[in-house]
């Protein structure tokens, strides 16, 4: 039975705008902006939205969530403002206008649904694959060069949650995390979640961290 269900994704951005901008283009999404300076990417389903958060902080880490995404040419992107970082033999890794990293992935013809998959770098991404597995109750693949992918998560609007081997630890918080719903938080506290701010008068979700450090939102 699984502890909670994916709800959709956050990116943060010191321009939530320019971002917004940028993804909406980029995914085919419609951009939506809040009096705020916030804003959301919207799609097909409730699934496929992707809220960008105005946060003070610029990038000052190589971010360890990044997107996958399927794309017909570098040309369109970088047209967009996203800049080529490295080539490497099956996918290019690029920076979007604030220089958070994602990986272009090229095909001939692209899918509705252009964002490919979400990747997590990890120390150990056998076990907190296999930990966010449990959590979504969705089957996990184990790769004898290291890393791990949940599939068939439901609900989320990309084929796979991939974690990817690394040897930095975790120094700031994450750019890109995913929101939940769970019906019992205290559920995902005892499987290992820790608490970092519960839900309150100011806050409509409980702020988590997963055992690695990950941060994610959880809505009752």
């Amino acid at each position: 039975m699984a502890m909670a269900r994916f709800k959709d994704l956050v990116l943060d951005a010191v321009d939530a705008q320019l971002l917004g901008r940028f993804w909406a283009q980029a995914l085919r999404l419609d951009w939506h902006v809040q009096d705020n300076g916030d804003g959301w990417l919207s799609g097909p389903t409730p699934r496929h939205t992707i809220w960008i958060n105005q946060v003070p902080e610029p990038i000052t880490a190589k971010n360890r969530v990044h997107f996958d995404v399927y794309v017909t040419s570098l040309a369109e992107l970088e047209a967009l403002g996203a800049t080529v970082v490295e080539s490497q033999s099956r996918w290019t890794v690029m920076a979007d206008p604030e220089g958070t990293l994602f990986c272009a992935f090229l095909r001939d013809e692209v899918p509705p649904d252009r964002l490919h998959g979400l990747v997590v770098d990890s120390a150990d991404p056998v076990a907190i694959a296999t930990w966010w597995a449990g959590v979504f109750h969705a089957p996990v693949e184990i790769s004898p060069q290291g890393w791990a992918t949940v599939s068939e998560i439901p609900g989320i609007p990309m084929l796979t949650l991939d974690f990817n081997p690394v040897p930095e630890p975790k120094t700031v918080k994450n750019r890109v995390h995913w929101d939940v719903e769970a019906t019992d938080v205290g559920l995902l506290v005892d499987a290992g979640a820790t608490l970092l701010r519960p839900q309150g008068s100011d806050l409509d979700w409980h702020v988590l961290a997963d055992p690695q450090g990950n941060e994610f939102c959880a809505f009752s």
